[in-house]
């Protein structure tokens, strides 16, 4: 419970000094869909399918809960906009109004913004966070408070910070540095091991900060990789977007990082727990030993990610000049991710290394921070 209070005042602490990030949300409601009329409008030219679905949606939330409206469903034969719909299925509903004055169904116009898939997400959660609770047991509670954190660091510091004008790279290295403290020390325990799992983590993160910068600019990518940063465009027209690219890569390799950290610091710590004869040398090196075999896994693992994520990209080679294929944009930026984050825990483990083994033999009973004074 201490560990508990003691994240949760670091995320309060920290969510008062960031800034508020004023913007507008378009209001969205829940409503399903209770019939469907299709229309052939060929004489429209508005596809190939020339389809027009009239949906009769009724609205199960908000302030217009119980409302019926019939709604317009262009379906244009292009998958990657087109909704598909069925009677019965819920739908995301956008609400506009027509006026200043909005006093019933009738002043607003309605959009089917899409199809309702948050309760599956919600599922899949709740499978997860009691596998975590059954398997990790009090350390897998402490790993969902520390997810939970992260995420409330990105939406709640991050964010706000780098739409208010704050660099990004340095907002996703605060951010990076906070939620590595507060996941190792949660997951870890107040010790030396954890200590230096910290330590070399954020020292590796500061070395991909770095190189995020230094690919970005000799590469000379522009920081618009796909259509999330053409859609920020157009919001923010301001912001860094070479920026914002270095963020994404500094906070993608971050997971990476602390699983390195923590599994040299660990190895060490047995290691020493073992045989406390040891000194610094011999640690360094088993800890060294084990690095080599973690730098194969987790480099495979990143790139995978990667690889995984861009799948369309990879695929989209067989139809292109290979030299013209790596030198796309969005290519080279999915490249460069990953190979900054594998350079990243290269360096990781050697430093976590000589850490941890310096402070198994110095400080092992002397955790950085004493909560019980």
């Amino acid at each position: 419970m201490k560990k508990f209070l003691i994240a949760l005042f670091l995320i309060l602490g920290i969510y008062q000094l960031s800034f508020a990030a004023e913007q507008k949300v378009l209001p969205s409601e829940t409503g399903v869909v209770e019939n469907i009329n299709y229309v052939d409008i060929s004489g429209l030219k508005q596809g190939d399918q020339n389809v027009k679905q009239e949906v009769t949606v009724k609205v199960l939330t908000g302030e217009f809960k119980g409302a019926e409206r019939i709604v317009d469903n262009m379906i244009t034969g292009n998958p990657a906009y087109d909704i598909q719909l069925e009677k019965g299925d819920k739908v995301i509903l956008h609400f506009e109004p027509v006026s200043d004055d909005v006093i019933t169904v009738d002043d607003v116009d309605i959009f089917i913004a899409d199809i309702k898939r948050d309760n599956a997400m919600y599922f899949t959660f709740g499978l997860f966070a009691i596998l975590v609770l059954i398997i990790g047991k009090k350390k897998g509670l402490n790993s969902l408070i520390s997810i939970a954190a992260t995420v409330a660091l990105i939406f709640y510091v991050l964010m706000p910070l780098v739409l208010n004008g704050c660099s990004p790279i340095i907002a996703a290295s605060l951010v990076g540095i906070l939620s590595t403290v507060i996941t190792i020390y949660l997951v870890g325990g107040f010790n030396s091991k954890s200590t230096a799992a910290i330590l070399g983590t954020v020292a590796s993160l500061i070395v991909s900060a770095l190189l995020a910068i230094l690919t970005i600019k000799i590469t000379h990518l522009t920081g618009f990789a796909g259509e999330e940063s053409m859609f920020l465009y157009t919001a923010r027209p301001d912001l860094n977007f070479t920026g914002v690219l270095a963020g994404s890569i500094i906070i993608a390799a971050l997971g990476a990082l602390m699983d390195t950290g923590v599994s040299i610091a660990s190895t060490i710590n047995e290691i020493h727990d073992t045989d406390s004869s040891l000194g610094i040398r011999e640690l360094f090196k088993s800890g060294m030993n084990v690095g080599r075999d973690v730098i194969g896994t987790m480099s495979n693992t990143l790139i995978l990610v990667y690889l995984g994520s861009a799948l369309p990209l990879v695929l989209l080679a067989n139809n292109i000049d290979l030299n013209k294929f790596f030198n796309l944009n969005q290519v080279a930026t999915e490249i460069t991710s990953a190979l900054v984050g594998s350079i990243a825990i290269l360096v990781c483990v050697p430093i976590t290394a000589i850490i941890s083994a310096y402070m198994m033999k110095k400080h092992k009973e002397k955790p950085l921070f004493d909560f019980e004074k």
